[in-house]
């Protein structure tokens, strides 16, 4: 868990900084068609591992969910319900890094 921080924090320092360094490509005159490269490889990127430390929070969250359920089966449905709740929390979380991306590439 802490390698998975510590790479979303590097991950997020570094998109901060291509940011900027793509700012000052298309202050100094840069191609736009060059810019926008730029702009979908780090989209690309930044939407991959959202979707991948997505798939990995919510494989953890089921294996938890089953878990409890298999230990104790009447608690079940409120493990269901928790869970589903969750499953959608985590998935919005890569639904925003989607929009975020659609605004970086437009923008």
């Amino acid at each position: 868990m802490k390698l998975l921080t510590s790479l979303g924090l590097a991950l997020t320092a570094l998109a901060v900084l291509a940011g900027d360094a793509l700012a000052a490509a298309a202050a100094a005159g840069a191609a736009d068609s060059e810019v926008l490269k730029w702009r979908m490889i780090s989209s690309a990127f930044a939407l991959a591992i959202a979707a991948a430390a997505g798939a990995i929070g919510q494989s953890m969250s089921i294996s938890s969910a089953l878990e409890g359920t298999a230990r104790n089966p009447g608690a079940g449905g409120d493990l269901r319900v928790s869970m589903i709740i969750g499953l959608a929390l985590i998935e919005s979380l890569v639904i925003y890094t989607f929009v975020i991306c659609l605004i970086i590439v437009l923008g």
